[in-house]
């Protein structure tokens, strides 16, 4: 599934949680790291209106599809993928770091969320080696010298999974700069995930999830702030799906 804004093209390029399972898996033993994002309308949304966003986000090595909206638009476009929000990404990956013996470091939110979070993992995730929690400072820049200091922290903290929950588009940010300074780290981009396990949000419960209608859960829950956001990502979607329409006919 391709998303296309000018000469810029930003696909999902792993289709399944068992094809992403099985890269991280290869990345981890052959020392390489990653960035990985997770799409959804509100990031479409925002690479339409951002030339630089979109650069970033068609640089990251892995890109799922998060929310049922791109889901949708796969199988409009007869490239069917599977639904990876970030949120649900977190434990899986953390298992897969034990199984690997991967250290992990957790960046962004609060440093009481990322307490939270950290005491969530290590009790639902057995072995888990968190060696780094770091909240970055108020306005921070994802291109300043504090994101040169966390990047060099990580390095030489030797951590090989890190879980960026800065939103979009600081987090992608961060981790493209990331594949540079800090080459061996793998970056996943999750959003509120970390906010989520730490009980700092609470998020939709499992039937709205099933059915389709986490949107509708947060918009309620802070309509000033996320209502003009989805009501965004409504007005795009008419487009999408005839860009969709046509990658089937090709």
């Amino acid at each position: 599934m391709r998303f296309i804004f000018g000469d810029r093209t930003v696909a999902v390029n792993v289709p399944t949680r068992a094809a992403l399972e099985d890269e991280l898996r290869r990345r981890f033993r052959a020392g390489e790291g990653f960035a990985l994002a997770t799409v959804n309308l509100d990031h479409l949304v925002k690479m339409a209106a951002s030339d630089d966003f979109t650069r970033v986000y068609a640089a990251q090595d892995l890109v799922v599809a998060d929310g049922r909206p791109v889901v949708l638009l796969s199988r409009l476009a007869g490239r069917p993928v599977e639904l990876l929000p970030g949120s649900d990404l977190v434990l899986p990956l953390c298992r897969l770091a034990v199984q690997e013996g991967m250290p992990v470091a957790l960046v962004g939110s609060t440093q009481a969320a990322l307490d939270d979070a950290a005491r969530a993992l290590e009790a639902q995730v057995p072995d888990l080696r968190i060696v780094l929690r770091i909240a970055p400072s108020t306005g921070f820049d994802p291109e300043g010298p504090e994101a040169d200091a966390i990047l060099d922290r990580l390095r030489e903290r030797g951590v090989r999974l890190c879980f960026l929950a800065l939103g979009a588009p600081r987090q992608e940010t961060l981790a493209l700069r990331g594949r540079a300074r800090a080459p061996a780290v793998g970056f996943a981009s999750i959003g509120a995930g970390l906010d989520f396990l730490g009980g700092h949000q609470v998020r939709a419960p499992l039937w709205m999830r099933r059915v389709g209608l986490e949107w509708l859960w947060r918009a309620l829950s802070d309509p000033l702030r996320l209502g003009p956001r989805y009501a965004r990502c409504f007005a795009i979607l008419p487009r999408q799906v005839v860009a969709a329409l046509r990658q089937r006919r090709r």
